[in-house]
């Protein structure tokens, strides 16, 4: 009896994985037709057939036609059904809270984004992520058959096993656990990572990144994070905090960062960096330019966007802050490059709007400090997603877990009864 058990285990477990290869197939290659499919997986046209119906049956891919080309009988073509559900991501950033919902085709439904402050608590903070998604969740009752999952990123360093956010310097928070939070919220599949992590994923799966098997992505915002894709999987390391390029000290004797230590790659390319060479500039230095003005003499509300506006006039102040910026991101994308030998680099984040003005100085320290047989092999990009790298990272990972296990996903994956919204 034992046996018989083990050998339906086997089975079951052989059927999960063969249904995961027909989905990434279908996802890379739609609209194919069965016979391609046995062809490309290695499985006989049985079996192919069999898996397919199953796959209809949940309603993950449809049939779209016939294939014309060739002799012979036409062949029915096969692709992912955008019907199939639908996906709510959310990003909550040190400043704003973003959250998007998509179909199965990863088309957008809606979007919303909203400015928020650290100094509005942590508390008060979650309480308006969570009725921003309860607002999503209902919307999507009309013409949304199911809800596959719910993904949230964070700034921070996340416990992935339990969702647990468990330090976010920008923010000051410290072991919130989102997981449980959202789990008891929604009776849904629940996704929690750091936004850099998620955002890499988003480029790989939908963005910059895709057909690239080495991808080094790194945000660039109000603190920097990054992210490594290996052949399609995030590369967390030991203990899951793989990644945290922004707290590498690039000087010793440099500005203190939120994290504690001293002169941490984030001190000199982040939101923070630009906007205080500017102050310094106009400030003690004396230099006339545009952003006074555009910030109403007050340069404590300078925006990347601000910045950029005042760059494409020919303002001196912004382009000086934005080379330095570039050239200190070169200075330790150089050592990443030499250290990870990625085939492509994605710049995403709130200054990546500023990428004309970064990748220049950017590609010079590249040629300048990378090993010679790695500079001619490694592009930068700017992320096709750009402020939204994240949330379509959270798509990323619900979309992930489901062509892993279509067969498990699709059992939880209902819309939850409607809850009264927290005001």
């Amino acid at each position: 009896m034992t046996q018989g058990r083990y050998r339906t285990g086997n089975q079951a477990l052989v059927r999960e994985l063969n249904l995961s290869a027909i989905m990434h197939r279908l996802r890379e290659n739609a609209p194919i037709s069965r016979s391609a499919l046995a062809e490309m997986t290695g499985l006989n046209k049985t079996t192919v057939s069999s898996l397919v119906q199953e796959l209809i049956g949940h309603q993950f891919i449809r049939e779209v036609g016939l294939e014309s080309t060739g002799t012979g009988r036409p062949a029915v073509l096969l692709e992912l059904n955008p019907a199939a559900g639908c996906i709510i991501s959310s990003e909550i950033g040190v400043d704003f809270i973003s959250v998007v919902c998509v179909n199965f085709a990863t088309e957008i439904i809606r979007q919303y984004r909203e400015n928020t402050s650290p100094d509005m608590g942590q508390q008060a903070i979650i309480d308006r992520t969570l009725d921003l998604l309860h607002r999503e969740i209902e919307a999507s009752r009309d013409g949304c058959s199911c809800l596959l999952g719910v993904a949230l990123g964070v700034p921070g360093l996340v416990d992935r096993g339990s969702g647990t956010l468990l330090f976010a310097p920008n923010l000051n928070w410290k072991n919130v656990p989102l997981s449980n939070i959202l789990h008891q919220e929604f009776n849904l599949p629940v996704f929690v990572d750091n936004e850099a992590n998620m955002a890499a994923l988003g480029e790989y799966y939908f963005g910059a990144a895709q057909g690239h098997r080495e991808v080094l992505f790194v945000s660039a915002g109000v603190g920097l994070g990054g992210g490594i894709v290996r052949d399609g999987q995030l590369v967390s390391g030991a203990t899951g905090f793989g990644g945290e390029f922004g707290h590498m000290t690039t000087d010793p004797d440099g500005e203190i960062c939120n994290c504690g230590n001293r002169g941490c790659w984030e001190t000199q390319v982040s939101q923070s960096a630009l906007f205080r060479h500017i102050r310094w500039t106009i400030g003690v230095e004396g230099h006339d330019s545009l952003l006074s003005k555009m910030s109403g003499d007050n340069l404590e509300r300078l925006t990347v966007a601000m910045v950029v506006e005042a760059a494409h006039a020919g303002d001196v102040v912004a382009l000086n802050a934005l080379k330095q910026v570039g050239y200190d991101l070169g200075v330790g994308l150089a050592s990443l490059v030499n250290a990870l030998n990625p085939d492509l680099v994605v710049l995403g984040g709130i200054l990546s709007l500023a990428g004309d003005y970064l990748l220049p100085p950017i590609y010079d320290e590249l040629q300048r400090r990378v090993i010679l047989w790695n500079e001619s092999k490694t592009q930068v990009v700017l992320a096709r997603h750009g402020v939204d790298a994240c949330v379509m990272g959270g798509v990323a990972l619900v979309y992930q877990a489901i062509l892993a296990q279509p067969s498990s996903l699709v059992r939880q994956s209902v819309l939850p009864e409607p809850l009264m919204v927290k005001h």
